[in-house]
């Protein structure tokens, strides 16, 4: 089904202004949101009246529509990105680490880092509108007293004496050579025999971040963002 004219879906003039926009889709969106409206269309409806007011509130969007109408206008939509896990590529090759030797079978390089959720409660009038918010959340660092490297000063880390340094040991069984995780490091290939005092040899402390988040307008109960790099660091 074709869209509807942006103008004619705000019920506002071409030549409307800022705040005429702004009036209209306040106006609209009170009516159709779906927190307050429970109809079957208020969905899409709501859908519709952000979309137009995301084109028209913006000068260099609503120019390439005045232009070229829908057709200049990207809606491509949201990308959304692999959030993590395992393919069965990875899992298939673990199988086969585990079972047969050989080969470079460690997975020691670097690791990315952990996701953070913050739940975040803001009033019906910011959510219409966007906002912007700040908010505090607990993350690691890098320990500045060891630098992160989880020894005490003066001190380093060692080779472990039980795999020498790979991070894994083999075990004949029968025909097959299976590689475990070596149990003395625990696959890092290094021991610390003077744990810092500041991280307990973690190489990692506690701290607070404060981070600004843009709500943007028209978002919904049980919405996400997604803030890029704003997670635990990787190892």
């Amino acid at each position: 089904m074709a869209k509807r004219d942006y103008y004619e879906v705000l019920g506002v003039p071409k030549n409307a202004d800022e705040n005429e926009l702004k009036k209209a889709f306040r106006n609209l969106a009170r009516q159709y949101h779906p927190d307050v409206n429970k109809s079957d269309d208020a969905v899409e409806k709501f859908k519709e009246i952000n979309e137009a007011y995301q084109i028209l509130s913006d000068p260099q969007k609503r120019s390439a529509y005045d232009q070229f109408g829908h057709a200049g206008i990207d809606q491509s939509g949201f990308n959304y990105q692999d959030m993590g896990g395992f393919g069965f590529g990875d899992i298939f090759g673990d199988i086969l680490s585990d079972f047969f030797g050989g080969g470079n079978t460690q997975r020691r390089g670097p690791r990315r880092g952990a996701d953070l959720r913050y739940d975040l409660e803001i009033t019906f009038e910011e959510a219409v509108f966007g906002c912007e918010k700040n908010i505090t959340v607990q993350k690691s660092a890098k320990c500045t007293s060891c630098a992160g490297s989880g020894a005490e000063a003066g001190s380093q880390r060692k080779q472990c004496p039980v795999c020498k340094g790979r991070g894994t040991i083999s075990l004949a069984q029968g025909f097959f050579s299976i590689q475990r995780t070596c149990h003395q490091c625990q696959g890092e290939g290094e021991i610390i025999d003077k744990p810092c005092k500041t991280c307990s040899g973690t190489g990692r402390t506690r701290h607070s971040s404060k981070i600004d988040v843009k709500i943007p307008p028209g978002v919904e109960t049980g919405s996400k963002l997604k803030l890029g790099g704003e997670g635990e660091p990787g190892e």
